[in-house]
């Protein structure tokens, strides 16, 4: 059914392309000239780094928010899940939000809802309307997950690595920046866990200024088609095919599924380590501040890799053996864990970080395979909503290992295990192919 909606929304050629073919090399920059350019980085960029701090300002302040809210064991534990849940099912709507007003103006409405629901959170007395509020600025985030890849296609046609490795380093920086700074900037502003969240809505607030100037153009800033000759008989043919080709179910496509998986169990991977990491470390001895600072480290290692790694991908014709090599690093990481946590700590904080950037090489993937701007709406439509819906059921299970057996062996286990088919999926979504090729 998911995929059967994100089809249907999705129902028309590309506007941008009217051949179905891929822009050339030389195509022209989004209209407006280098200060429009500049505007769209700008706004790329503010956008990014939005898309973490929801999530990732909570957890240094979650044990305040508790007590406060009177929230209960279950439902704390719970909330490690609301964000790949919220994401899958809000994520659904940006194909046909996209469709009908353009994804500029989209992700223009998701981040005025992710400042409303952070500004709203601090505010409110029970748990109920925490929630809701949360899930206001989640639902944000889940529509600007869905379509920046989409907007990096259609204003950078031929920049689609270099981009993408800019709002993926934004976005690692976000996060990284909100779990680190939340706790001292509370502090320093003498306030409680509510002036601790409230303050993250400035930042939302001004990453939607730019974004009314971009959001008039219903095609997402790309430049106009190409005028010229009557187009040739196998052009219009080309045209005449494109709506039945459009109408294709996605779940035909091999590499659709490859990449939903992996999409899937890298955020799987993540919302463990964000959850759970800390955890880990001081079980095995290590001090509570020492912990915080590993989970840093963790990432912030996706800082610099974000942006290196899209690049690298761009240029091979496939991605497979990053995947490898990713995967290598995190299977190291979980042995050492498993054998050593306190003895090689920084070590294996090291490893896994490198092996979570395996988040923007998924997106990087998303825009390369397939042709099309209404391709790649499609495919990250399906992939991030199918791969987080699968991503939901990995942090609660290794809690409940944790729980039941007291102890980390089996739920160490059970990450690196995941790490396999991760790799697997990989392999195959890395191809050089286009889901408009299998479909």
């Amino acid at each position: 059914m998911m995929a059967g909606m994100a089809d249907q929304e999705l129902a028309t050629p590309d506007t941008d392309a009217p051949t179905g073919q891929p822009r050339r090399a030389g195509a022209p920059e989004p209209a407006g000239g280098p200060w429009r350019r500049r505007l769209l980085v700008l706004a790329l960029v503010l956008a990014a780094v939005n898309l973490r701090p929801t999530v990732t300002s909570l957890g240094p302040l979650l044990e305040e928010a508790r007590a406060d809210l009177g929230m209960s064991g279950t439902v704390a534990g719970l909330l490690t899940s609301v964000p790949p849940a919220c994401f899958a099912l809000f994520g659904l709507a940006a194909p046909r939000l996209a469709r009908r007003w353009g994804p500029g103006a989209v992700v223009c409405a998701g981040l005025a809802a992710i400042t409303a629901g952070l500004a709203v959170r601090p505010l409110v007395g029970g748990t109920a309307a925490f929630l809701a509020a949360s899930a206001l600025a989640l639902a944000g985030i889940a529509v600007g997950n869905v379509l920046m890849p989409v907007l990096v296609k259609r204003w950078f046609p031929d920049r689609v690595g270099p981009m993408t490795g800019g709002y993926s380093m934004a976005l690692s920086l976000g996060g990284a920046g909100a779990a680190a700074v939340t706790v001292p900037m509370t502090d320093a502003l003498g306030g409680g866990w509510r002036v601790g969240l409230g303050v993250w809505a400035v930042l939302a607030a001004v990453a939607v200024l730019p974004w009314p100037l971009l959001a008039r153009d219903r095609t997402g800033g790309a430049a106009a088609p190409e005028t010229g000759p009557a187009p040739a008989p196998d052009t219009a043919t080309a045209k005449a095919s494109a709506p039945a080709a459009a109408r294709t179910r996605i779940t035909k496509s091999p590499t659709a599924w490859a990449l939903a998986v992996f999409f899937g169990l890298q955020a799987t991977a993540a919302y463990i380590t964000m959850g759970w990491m800390p955890q880990v470390f001081r079980d095995a001895g290590v001090s509570a501040s020492t912990a915080g600072l590993l989970f840093a480290v963790t990432m912030v290692m996706g800082v610099p890799l974000a942006f290196v790694l899209p690049s690298l991908a761009a240029r091979l014709s496939s991605q497979g053996p990053l995947v490898v090599v990713l995967g290598a690093f995190g299977l190291a990481g979980y042995a050492g864990l498993w054998l050593a946590p306190a003895q090689g700590a920084w070590v294996w904080a090291l490893l896994l970080g490198v092996s979570n950037c395996s988040f923007p090489l998924a997106l990087t993937m998303i825009g390369m395979r397939a042709r099309t701007a209404a391709g790649v709406v499609r495919l990250s439509a399906f992939a991030q909503s199918t791969g987080y819906l699968l991503s939901i059921p990995g942090p609660l299970l290794v809690g409940a290992l944790y729980q039941h057996t007291g102890g980390w062996d089996l739920p160490i286990a059970l990450m690196a295990g995941l790490m396999l088919p991760q790799i697997a999926a990989g392999l195959v979504a890395g191809r050089d192919r286009t889901v408009e090729d299998e479909i």
